[in-house]
């Protein structure tokens, strides 16, 4: 009894001690609602460029000289702009897929294979049709180009909305099967036997190819294929009652269902319009630019096409800008070399400036503060 009485006391005396050593406060975590939608991504790139700014000094570059550099390779020239265009191009139509979708609250990560299927689908055009008439080609790839994307952003649809497969799982997983599948094309049946060795397809004739804008660029009328869909994305979700649907389903599943919508059928449609967005990408980068299907099509686009997003905060006509900013990092890495740089450092930039965004919507949408606990 008394060895009883001598452990409860001892605990008791535990607690009181470890009350002595208590804060009389906690911090917590509060969700607030102040609007920061211009300032969250202005500073997450600043402070993305500083931070990269370290790693070219520990290089022994001024970090002033090396973005004075890529902002001149990307912008001081007719050339530069120009290309800085031609890359903005396919990030703008698949950061306009990936958008759709996260208005909805569905994570479509699959934007790089739905990018290749469209490739793919626009090349299978002039493999197996070659005598089509010249003027039905272009038409005919725009159409097949987007189909193939829509199908292949069905595929992570169908298993979200009927067996509740996460979408983040089987985008991701698509992608590497549509880069399996452009390999087996470019290596295979569909090789150029006169490529000596380089894995792609025939060089498409010229009723193949998207025309160019100007003379001596590569830029192509596909710039104004993503404009029109920026114009048509931002019509169709801001000022249609499908629109209205979509933001009610993405800010309120629950709500949206007991209004009577068909959350089902809204995220399979959205998919194929994302998967299709994205395919239209594939098309004009096959038809506008690299002229063949070939290995290595996308250095990445589908993946970048996130950060041109959340840049720009879903914002359609703030993805103009987002997409040429991310397009001018591309083309202006290249500049870097001359002066010892590797041209990846346009990827390290990206990066930064992701993880920045995601640290700065946390910051924007949550505040710690300081609780004082009650006295017992």
């Amino acid at each position: 009894m008394s060895q009883k009485t001598s452990i409860e006391q001892t605990v008791i005396n535990g607690n009181s001690t470890n009350k002595r050593h208590e804060l009389p406060f906690r911090f917590e975590y509060d969700p607030h609602k102040k609007s920061h939608s211009i300032l969250v991504p202005v500073i997450s790139i600043i402070v993305a460029l500083i931070l990269c700014g370290l790693f070219i000094l520990l290089n022994g570059l001024n970090p002033i000289t090396v973005y004075m550099k890529m902002l001149q390779g990307a912008f001081g020239s007719s050339f530069g702009i120009s290309e800085t265009l031609v890359k903005a191009t396919p990030l703008l139509l698949c950061g306009l897929g990936v958008a759709i979708a996260y208005r909805i609250s569905i994570w479509n990560i699959g934007a790089e294979g739905q990018f290749l299927l469209g490739a793919i689908g626009a090349t299978a055009i002039t493999i197996y049709f070659p005598q089509l008439p010249g003027v039905v080609y272009i038409p005919l790839m725009i159409i097949v180009g987007i189909v193939s994307g829509a199908l292949w952003g069905l595929l992570t649809a169908i298993p979200r909305t009927y067996f509740q497969v996460n979408e983040l799982i089987t985008s991701l997983m698509l992608n590497y099967v549509a880069l399996l599948l452009l390999d087996y094309f470019v290596f295979g049946p569909w090789r150029d036997p006169e490529g000596f060795n380089f894995p792609g397809t025939p060089m498409f004739v010229p009723s193949q190819l998207l025309a160019t804008i100007g003379s001596g660029t590569r830029l192509h009328i596909g710039l104004f294929f993503a404009i029109i869909a920026v114009f048509l994305f931002a019509f169709f979700t801001l000022k249609t009652r499908w629109g209205y649907e979509l933001r009610l389903l993405g800010a309120n599943p629950t709500a949206a269902k007991y209004a009577g919508i068909r959350i089902n059928k809204h995220i399979l449609i959205v998919m194929m319009i994302s998967g299709g967005l994205a395919g239209l990408g594939g098309m004009v980068e096959v038809s506008g630019v690299a002229g063949r299907l070939m290995y290595g099509i996308s250095p990445g686009y589908g993946y970048t096409a996130i950060i041109v997003a959340w840049l720009a905060k879903l914002n359609p006509f703030a993805m103009i800008l987002s997409s040429v900013f991310i397009g001018g990092l591309i083309v202006g890495g290249y500049s870097v070399q001359t002066i010892g740089l590797p041209s990846t450092l346009s990827f390290m930039l990206q990066g930064a400036i992701l993880f920045c965004l995601i640290g700065g919507e946390m910051i924007s949408k949550y505040r710690v503060k300081k609780v004082y606990k009650e006295n017992s």
